[in-house]
């Protein structure tokens, strides 16, 4: 019998030393509770925070991005001004011979309307003779001619018609070469004085001094017109020229 009560006070003393080695939570059911709380709590306390986070970084994201600009302009298309010039061969031939009677004072008997005699008859002459199918002499044809002898001629070095005629026709060689329908043109109705290495001597100039002016005449439409509106201007002053009033 005592060893039996000796044996139960063993296990109790066993029972309440394990007890007491057993941490609060394990022993505690009521603080079992209270943590599983705070744990659940804890759980929702981070969740609310990660929330919290991503929203900072979506703010933080809106912040740096670029914001669209919205730029307000007038869409209705602008219409750009056109001026529209135009004359007809006969009255800018009339102008180019105006333009060389004005230059060329020393010259007292050269008439504005030899230069158009001049241009007349060489076009004359291909078109008969089977070397041109059309007339070359137009608008465009003539105000090129234009440019070439703006540049050629020097009123103070021409002394006699015959000198400023050549010089002309050379232009116009050119201007048949470079804007003409055909391949190639005789060079006969071009010359007027024997020696012919002037005449190759002025065609080297032109095309040294001239090539990207001829380029460009073609090319820019602006710079046509400037050159044309210029020709055209030298016929508003009308000295006496021998030639008749054009319609």
């Amino acid at each position: 019998m005592s060893n039996l009560l000796s044996h139960r006070c063993s296990v109790g003393s066993m029972s309440s030393k394990m007890e007491m080695n057993l941490p609060k939570s394990i022993s505690d059911p009521k603080m079992n509770n209270n943590n599983n709380n705070n744990n659940v709590n804890n759980v929702n306390l981070n969740a609310e925070n990660n929330k919290n986070n991503i929203n900072n970084i979506n703010l933080n994201n809106e912040k740096l991005a670029p914001k669209p600009v919205l730029l307000t302009q007038n869409l209705a298309p602008q219409q750009a001004k056109k001026t529209i010039i135009q004359a007809s061969t006969s009255e800018l031939l009339k102008c180019l011979g105006i333009y060389l009677h004005t230059k060329c004072y020393r010259l007292r008997d050269f008439q504005a309307g030899d230069t158009v005699m001049w241009l007349r008859t060489v076009d004359r002459s291909l078109l008969l003779q089977g070397w041109q199918d059309v007339a070359f002499i137009n608008p465009a044809n003539v105000v090129f001619v234009y440019m070439l002898v703006r540049e050629l001629v020097d009123g103070d070095k021409i002394d006699s018609e015959s000198q400023l005629q050549a010089v002309v026709l050379t232009c116009l060689y050119l201007s048949y070469s470079y804007m003409g329908n055909e391949i190639s043109y005789p060079l006969k109705p071009f010359l007027v004085e024997d020696c012919k290495e002037k005449f190759w001597d002025r065609c080297l100039h032109i095309v040294n001094n001239m090539s990207s002016s001829m380029l460009r005449i073609n090319a820019e439409p602006g710079f046509f017109t400037e050159i044309f509106t210029e020709l055209k201007a030298c016929g508003t002053s009308t000295p006496s020229t021998g030639l008749a009033p054009s319609a």
